[in-house]
């Protein structure tokens, strides 16, 4: 057995201090507070020195590590993001992947999901196929423009199988439903999202009782619809925001490129704590800065200068979220943690409790990862 001792417990909605916490083989077993917790004979201890001990970080939307892709080495990509505390990880996929290249890289992630230096993977998120070709990073290079058509998209839907968990969509694309359709017979439990998308709500509803229950990266790369001149129309981000079965990613980076903190703080009073998830959307851009954006470290570019997601691990994510909101750790690791496990499906883990996986981070209070418990196991 391990004994995780002096910590303070980060749990879903409260924080134990002075806390001991109990892991027998992949579980935690016990938890409490150290005066009235009895430390088993014979455990492994750990010291966590007063330090934050929470539930190890899970993001559904990351597409690499520094200039590596998961498409490129998933192993590299997923061991990368474990050091930082990422204890479960959705490699991401992106639409400027052509019919091939994407039934390569499924192939490649599934059987990296099958060896046991890839167990933090536990699904795939597809950012498309079919996303709005006029929104997002290296959009001139889409190969998903042409018209929807089965015989394009369905080798990649066998390809993906059960593996893939989430696919984006543009839900204004004509005969888009063919796709959403496809998808769910090859695997009925598939979730969407809406991204990269200028679709009104009247394209968007339709599809919440079809799985629809994301919004990727909300307030990045969607549209704004003006009806009218100086009238304020509705689009994407207004849909996800009113639509309280929807969960809104956010990327949040350091200096608030991405989404403002001011829109960061919006999202939180109107979507609550409950369904906000943290991603990081690493990616791999390796395009120059926008002028007076030089000094930013923790976002990338492409090559056209646009932002291309964030050059962050998910603890920097959930650091910046707490100094942009004022929410606690408690709150944050939430967000991070509990609420994407939620929305996923994913009942094992993402919490401190009795029976659940012990994928462990410890942190100090600046989230700065100190050490890291993978099942059971220390790091």
């Amino acid at each position: 057995m391990l004994a995780i001792i002096n910590a303070e417990l980060v749990m879903r909605d409260h924080l134990i201090p002075e806390a001991i916490l109990l892991v027998d083989g992949d579980k935690i077993v016990g938890f409490g507070p150290m005066r009235t917790t009895p430390i088993p004979e014979g455990c492994e201890i750990v010291d966590a020195e007063g330090t934050y001990v929470g539930p190890g970080f899970v993001d559904i939307h990351t597409h690499a590590f520094r200039r590596v892709e998961f498409f490129e080495d998933p192993i590299y990509v997923a061991q990368s993001h474990l050091k930082y505390g990422t204890t479960t990880i959705q490699p991401t996929l992106y639409f400027k992947l052509n019919q091939q290249r994407m039934i390569d890289a499924l192939h490649l992630i599934r059987d990296a999901m099958k060896k046991p230096e890839g167990q933090n993977m536990v699904g795939i998120y597809v950012e498309g196929p079919y996303m709005n070709p006029d929104y997002g990073s290296s959009r001139e290079n889409c190969p998903w423009a042409k018209d929807i058509d089965p015989a394009d998209y369905l080798p990649v839907l066998e390809a993906a199988g059960d593996a893939v968990k989430v696919w984006t969509l543009a839900p204004e694309r004509e005969h888009i439903d063919w796709f959403v359709r496809d998808a769910k017979r090859i695997n009925p439990g598939v979730l969407f999202a809406v991204g990269h998308s200028e679709a009104e709500p009247h394209h968007i509803e339709p599809f919440l009782s079809q799985g629809l229950c994301l919004g990727t990266h909300h307030t990045n790369a969607t549209g704004t619809i003006v009806k009218y001149p100086e009238c304020r129309g509705v689009c994407v981000d207004e849909t996800v925001s009113y639509n309280d079965s929807i969960y809104a990613e956010i990327i949040s980076d350091s200096q608030g490129i991405h989404v403002d903190p001011y829109m960061q703080r919006l999202i939180r009073k109107i979507k609550g704590d409950d369904k906000v998830i943290l991603i990081s959307d690493a990616s791999a851009g390796t395009g120059a800065a926008l002028p007076g954006l030089e000094y930013i470290t923790d976002i990338n570019f492409d090559h056209a200068g646009e932002i291309d997601g964030s050059n962050m691990t998910l603890n920097v994510g959930v650091r910046n979220f707490m100094v942009h909101t004022g929410a606690s750790l408690v709150e944050a690791f939430r967000m991070a943690t509990y609420n994407p496990c939620r929305v996923m499906g994913y009942t094992d883990r993402g919490e401190i409790a009795v029976g659940k996986l012990a994928d462990l981070v410890i942190v100090d209070d600046r989230v700065n990862v100190k050490k890291v418990i993978f099942k059971g196991q220390v790091l």
